[in-house]
């Protein structure tokens, strides 16, 4: 959970923007990221925490977003448009990011699935919401995006950007807190894996702050670093 890495593809602002402007203002608008030389296919390397990661790549969609509603307001006008000089743009934490659908706008969340699992587990109170809200969550693998919006026209938008907020908060806290090992079962037999997990539930009691994933293939152990390590010490003793 401490560091990830990204690539990303700037080649498609290079009509619109000086890359290098468009760059410099990512490293000092998020300086918990680093950043990698720019590539002249324009891909540019990227390593930091997940929830950084996570702000710059909103960031880097609702730019995209707003120049193809430029290009569809400008495409009758010319199609001749110069590069322009990076504009005053704010990376920060409470950048919105909204989606809509037939019931209207609603806010979206993308978190580390472990981190959501661990959160429901044992900090339901973030999550916790009345019936003027409504919370959706579709997992992809290592990210669930939440959906958060009103119930019908009960909840004013800022009431629906305080539950994003209190969800984002408690989720970084996690994220900077938390570890996982994972333990495999390749090469093991079924009588084994089976023991694996009744150990699993026989330690659990003594770490009730440890979150037990068990896969098909593997078993997740997730918490602090010194529950974890002493968890799977004991577990594989």
């Amino acid at each position: 959970f401490s560091s990830v890495t990204s690539v990303l593809n700037m080649s498609i602002f290079k009509d619109q923007f000086v890359l290098e402007d468009l760059i410099q203002e990512f490293k000092m608008k998020s300086t918990a990221l680093s950043f990698g030389p720019l590539q002249s296919n324009g891909h540019i390397f990227v390593q930091g925490s997940f929830p950084a990661i996570e702000l710059l790549r909103d960031f880097l969609l609702l730019k995209a977003k707003s120049l193809s509603e430029e290009d569809k307001r400008e495409e009758n006008k010319s199609h001749q448009r110069p590069r322009r000089r990076l504009q005053q743009c704010r990376l920060t934490s409470g950048m919105n990011n909204f989606v809509y659908d037939a019931d209207g706008e609603k806010q979206m969340l993308v978190l580390d699935t472990d981190v959501y699992h661990y959160m429901k587990c044992f900090f339901p109170n973030a999550l916790l919401v009345n019936d003027d809200v409504v919370i959706s969550d579709v997992t992809d693998g290592d990210t669930t995006t939440l959906y958060i919006g009103s119930a019908g026209r009960r909840a004013d938008a800022g009431w629906v950007l305080r539950v994003k907020e209190k969800i984002e908060t408690q989720s970084i806290k996690l994220h900077n807190a938390l570890r996982k090992e994972r333990i495999f079962f390749e090469g093991h037999t079924r009588k084994e894996k089976e023991r694996y997990k009744w150990v699993c539930g026989h330690l659990k009691p003594r770490y009730p702050s440890v979150l037990i994933v068990p896969h098909d293939t593997h078993i997740d152990v997730i918490g602090s670093s010194s529950e974890v390590f002493q968890f799977t010490k004991e577990m594989r003793r």
